[in-house]
C-alpha cells in the first residue's frame, strides 16, 4: 500500500474521507465537502446513528452530481481526547472499511482542529501509520482465493497543511511497520518452512540494513557450554541455531574511551514446539508454529531500529530450536548443564522455553554487559489463564525498567501487567537432584516460577521478562491488528528505546 502526502485541496472525484467530531460537528474539509455537495453530508448524518463519536463511521454514497463516488465521515471524538493511538485507529478503520468495498484509491482530508494537542501534519502521519499496520495480510499460499476476497486498496492520499511535514514523521513510523510486518510474518509461517536454520537466514537479511549478524551452531554452542538450549533441540533432525544482531547506532565514542553499553533484547526461538517426550495434545498443536513469537519479535524490533536509524546501540540474541519426540530427544529426568554451570533437572520437557532462555541470558549478560535485559518469549499457559489475551506479563528485578516497560506498552496499546515474584517462589524450582528443576511443584503460579528460574541466569543485570504467550496471536481483529500474528512487542520495546536510551 502507498501512501503519500499532499497539500490540502477538495478532491473533484473519487473516494474522500473526512473527520466528524462529537457532537456531528464537521472539520473544516467535512463542512467544506458538504457545502460542494448541497448539505448531502449533514442529511446523512442527520439521518443516522452517526454522533462522531471515536471509532463511528458513516458512508454516503454518490452524493451530488458530480463524481465524488463516496464519503467516508470517521468518527473522531472530544478534541481533547484526540491522541496517537485514536488517530491511529481512525487510520486502520479507514482502510478496513473502504477495502472491503473495493476503493483502490482514496483522498483522506485533515484539519487542523481546536482543541487538540495535535496539528495536521502530526495527525496525518498517524492516520497513516494506524492504515499501514491494518493493511498486513499473510496470503502468501493462498493459491485459489476469489479476486474479490483480496485487498484492493493501493494508495491512500492523505491532504494535510504541512504535508512535507507529515511525510517526515511518517518516514520512522513506516520503518516500525516494517518491523511489526516481519514479525507478523515470521510468526505466521508453517513449521516446515520456518525451522532454526531458515529462521537464522531471515535475520541474517538484516545485514542490508546495517546490522552484524552472527549464526552460531550446534557444534560452536557446545564449546560454549550450552547444554541447557541443546538438549532441548537434540530430538529433532533440524540443527538448533543461536542468533546475534548488534546495531550501533550511537555516536563513536570519543578518542580512548568505551562504547556506550548497549541495550539487549532476547527472544525465544521454538519453532515448533510437540512438547518432546511430554507431548501436548493434539488438539490446537497447530498453533505450537508460532512458539518462536519471542525472537519474532526480537528479529522485528532489530529491524525497525536499523531501519529509522535509531540512535541506540542494541543487541538482539535469540535461541532456535525444535521440540521434537525423536529417538535422541531429552527425556523427563535428565539432568543437563547450563552455560552458566548451574545443573537443571528437566522434569518435563515441555516446560522447553526456559531452557533455551537461560544459556541465551547468561551469554548476553557475560559478552555484552547490557544496560538491561528484556527477554520475550511465549513462555507459559498459565500467563493466559491469569491475563487472557488482553495483556502479556511483565516479571522483573527492576523497578525502573518495569515503570518503563509498562508506561511504553501504554503509549502503544501494547499493556502489560506485572507479576509478583519473590524467594517463595524461589524455593519451589529448588531440586533434589541438581541446582534447580525446571517446573515448580503442582500447577500453582507456573508462569512465576518460570520467571523465576529465568532470573537464576541474570545475575544483578536489570532484567524483565514478558510473558507473551495470550498476545502473540489473535483470532479477533482490533483497528490496526488483523487476525492472526499481532507483532506485539516490537513497537512497544522500539519505544522503550526511542523514550529512555536513544540519544536526541
Amino acid at each position: 500500500m502507498k501512501v503519500v502526502f499532499a497539500k490540502p485541496s477538495l478532491p473533484e472525484k473519487g473516494v474522500v474521507v473526512v473527520g466528524v467530531l462529537d457532537g456531528r460537528k464537521l472539520t473544516a474539509s467535512a463542512a467544506a465537502l458538504d457545502k460542494n455537495h448541497k448539505g448531502a453530508l449533514t442529511r446523512a448524518v442527520k439521518a443516522s446513528m452517526f454522533k462522531g463519536t471515536k471509532g463511528q463511521t458513516l458512508t454516503v454514497l454518490a452524493p451530488g452530481d458530480g463524481k465524488i463516488s463516496r464519503i467516508l465521515a470517521v468518527g473522531l471524538g472530544k478534541p481533547k481526547e484526540i491522541n496517537d493511538l485514536a488517530l491511529q485507529s481512525a487510520g486502520g478503520t479507514i482502510y478496513a472499511a473502504l477495502n472491503r468495498v473495493g476503493a483502490t484509491a482514496i483522498s483522506v482530508l485533515v484539519d487542523d482542529i481546536g482543541g487538540c494537542t495535535f496539528k495536521a501534519a502530526e495527525q496525518a502521519a498517524e492516520i497513516a501509520f494506524g492504515a499501514r499496520l491494518r493493511s498486513y495480510r499473510f496470503d502468501k499460499y493462498r493459491t485459489k482465493e476469489k479476486k474479490e476476497n483480496k485487498p484492493v486498496l493501493k494508495t491512500i492520499q492523505i491532504q494535510c497543511a504541512g504535508n512535507a511535514r507529515a511525510k517526515t514523521l511518517y518516514q520512522a513510523k513506516d520503518k516500525i511497520s516494517d518491523g511489526v510486518f516481519l514479525t507478523r510474518d515470521l510468526v505466521s509461517e508453517p513449521a516446515n518452512i520456518l525451522y532454526p536454520e531458515t529462521l537464522a537466514k531471515q535475520a541474517q537479511t538484516l545485514s542490508k540494513l546495517g546490522v552484524k549478524v552472527e549464526v552460531l551452531g550446534e557444534a560452536q554452542m557446545a564449546k560454549l557450554g550450552m547444554g541447557a538450549l541443546l538438549g532441548v533441540g537434540q530430538g529433532s533432525i533440524r540443527e538448533s541455531k543461536m542468533v546475534v544482531m548488534q546495531w550501533n547506532g550511537a555516536d563513536k565514542p570519543a578518542k580512548g574511551k568505551k562504547a556506550e553499553a548497549p541495550v539487549a533484547f532476547v527472544g525465544k526461538g521454538v519453532t515448533f514446539d510437540t512438547g518432546g517426550i511430554s507431548i501436548k495434545p493434539s488438539g490446537g498443536m497447530e498453533d505450537m508454529k508460532w512458539d518462536m513469537g519471542g525472537s519474532g519479535v526480537v528479529i522485528g524490533l532489530m529491524k525497525a531500529l536499523a531501519g529509522r536509524k535509531a540512535k541506540v546501540n542494541a543487541i538482539g540474541v535469540v535461541g532456535l530450536v525444535e521440540n521434537m519426540p525423536g529417538g535422541n530427544a531429552q527425556r523427563p529426568g535428565d539432568i543437563v548443564t547450563s552455560m552458566s554451570g548451574q545443573t537443571i533437572e528437566v522434569l518435563n520437557t515441555d516446560a522447553e522455553g526456559r531452557l533455551v532462555l537461560a544459556d541465551m541470558l547468561w551469554y548476553t549478560k557475560e559478552r555484552f554487559k547490557p544496560k538491561f535485559m528484556v527477554n520475550l518469549a511465549t513462555l507459559t499457559g498459565a500467563i493466559i489463564v491469569c491475563l487472557g489475551n488482553e495483556m502479556a506479563g511483565l516479571f522483573s528485578n527492576n523497578d525502573q525498567l518495569s515503570e518503563r516497560l509498562t508506561e511504553a506498552g501504554n503509549k502503544v496499546d501494547e499493556k502489560l501487567w506485572r507479576m509478583p515474584m519473590g524467594d517463595v517462589y524461589d524455593k519451589m524450582i529448588n531440586s533434589d537432584a541438581a541446582d534447580m528443576k525446571n517446573i515448580g511443584a503442582g500447577r500453582g503460579a507456573g508462569s512465576t516460577t518460570a520467571a523465576q528460574f529465568l532470573q537464576r541466569f541474570v545475575d544483578k543485570t536489570p532484567w524483565a521478562h514478558l510473558d507473551i504467550a495470550g498476545v502473540t496471536w489473535s483470532k479477533s481483529v482490533k483497528p490496526t491488528v488483523p487476525r492472526g500474528g499481532t507483532g506485539f512487542g516490537v513497537r512497544l520495546l522500539d519505544r522503550l528505546v526511542a523514550d529512555h536510551y536513544e540519544k536526541k
